[in-house]
């Protein structure tokens, strides 16, 4: 009964850090240094940012890295401050994730560029591969 216990706690932990496919999008809102993070649903409460100490999207440590994502369900949700490695056609980027997105991810237009090799505004959308990566990786 304990090796079973073990086995399905390692499968668990082992499925939390399998890479998905995930739709991939940017927002030119999330490469303003000077907005203020009480426009975005990882502001304040609990798990807010601002909680943290940061004030504005510049002052975040993986800025311009930065955007929406679909594990941060809304205001204060306990994935506020996530990192996310996004890999597409061999290059990745870490996320900072500061806001909702429907779907997938909704990225800085700069995160987006080096993610594409700067062909975010040409190709719009894009398929990548999502992993959770550890807080450190995103500087926090």
């Amino acid at each position: 009964m304990q090796f079973k216990t073990l086995a399905l706690a390692v499968l668990a932990a082992a499925s939390t850090s399998l890479a998905a496919t995930v739709s991939v999008s940017y927002d030119e809102t999330y490469d303003n240094a000077s907005a203020s993070l009480t426009g975005v649903a990882c502001s304040d409460g609990t798990n807010g940012l601002i909680t943290k100490g940061f004030s504005s999207f510049g002052s975040l440590p993986q800025f311009p890295n930065i955007g929406g994502a679909a594990a941060v369900a809304g205001w204060n949700d306990a994935a506020c401050g996530t990192c996310w490695t996004l890999t597409y056609n061999g290059k990745s980027v870490n996320v900072l994730a500061i806001d909702h997105a429907g779907s997938g991810f909704n990225i800085a237009l700069a995160a987006m560029n080096t993610l594409t090799n700067n062909q975010a505004a040409a190709l719009g959308r894009i398929n990548a591969e999502a992993t959770q990566a550890a807080a450190s990786a995103c500087g926090l």
